[in-house]
């Protein structure tokens, strides 16, 4: 294996090879062979990597197969990364930018339980009368942040049952949930006119990981200013403003 300089410390570099190795692998695994030949390097010399990374939970061997995977410390990491305040702290800039961009209210939500969690907010210039704190929850089926979240989940009526129980309001069916939801998918964005606080309209996109959403970043504006068409130009903006700053691994839906 061709490196541009010598690693300072070899052993700690070559097991971070086999985790990359092994993440590129997926849930095929790789065998102790193959895990050699792509490091260059006798099986003997990988296994004592592996052995390491298997005794903290970062590999695991199927005792069938004999193949190594990723196991669950590495596949937690991301997770605990992109989790509540390092999530936050982490897109605060972007939001800054996206706020300056469309001069309008920005948050940051992601789904607990039911339930969206404000994890960020930042304000524009003008002022902007909704009532909004870091750290409180709303139901996710009514906001446009929740339904960012759930909109590419392909949920059934049924499966949605327990977002409605969130809400509470009975407002919305099962069946009307999934259309909206449905139509989020279509339009390439999620969004919710007056339905928590009158003259309030929202529109709003997922941050994926994976291809699955960890967060959703909205827009929030009085309902003069959030026309449908207008709606569509700020998920332009959230396309154009947000990629070159979100951290790796994070894209946001629709963009590059």
């Amino acid at each position: 294996m061709e490196k541009d300089a010598a690693s300072p410390v070899e052993s700690i570099d070559r097991a971070l090879v086999v985790l990359s190795q092994l993440a590129a692998a997926g849930t095929d695994g790789l065998s102790l062979g193959q895990l050699a030949d792509r490091l260059g390097v006798h099986k003997t010399t990988v296994h004592r990597a592996l052995a390491a990374l298997r005794f903290r939970d970062f590999v695991a061997q199927d005792p069938g197969s004999g193949l190594y995977r990723l196991g669950a410390a590495a596949v937690t990491l991301g997770d605990a990364y992109y989790a509540g305040d390092n999530l936050a702290a982490s897109l605060h800039p972007a939001l800054v930018a996206l706020s300056r961009e469309v001069d309008e209210l920005v948050h940051l939500g992601t789904l607990a339980g039911a339930q969206i969690v404000y994890l960020d907010k930042v304000e524009p210039d003008r002022p902007v009368r909704v009532w909004s704190a870091v750290g409180r929850r709303m139901p996710a089926a009514t906001t446009a942040l929740g339904r960012a979240m759930l909109m590419d989940r392909g949920l059934s009526a049924e499966a949605l049952a327990p977002y409605l129980a969130a809400d509470g309001s009975g407002g919305l069916s099962g069946d009307r949930l999934a259309d909206v939801l449905a139509t989020a998918r279509a339009r390439g964005f999620a969004s919710e006119c007056e339905e928590n606080e009158p003259g309030i309209a929202c529109v709003a996109l997922p941050l994926e990981r994976a291809g699955a959403a960890v967060a959703a970043v909205s827009v929030t504006a009085p309902r003069e200013r959030m026309s449908d068409e207008r709606m569509a130009e700020v998920a332009d903006d959230f396309r154009r403003v947000l990629p070159g700053l979100l951290p790796p691994g994070l894209v946001v839906r629709g963009g590059v």
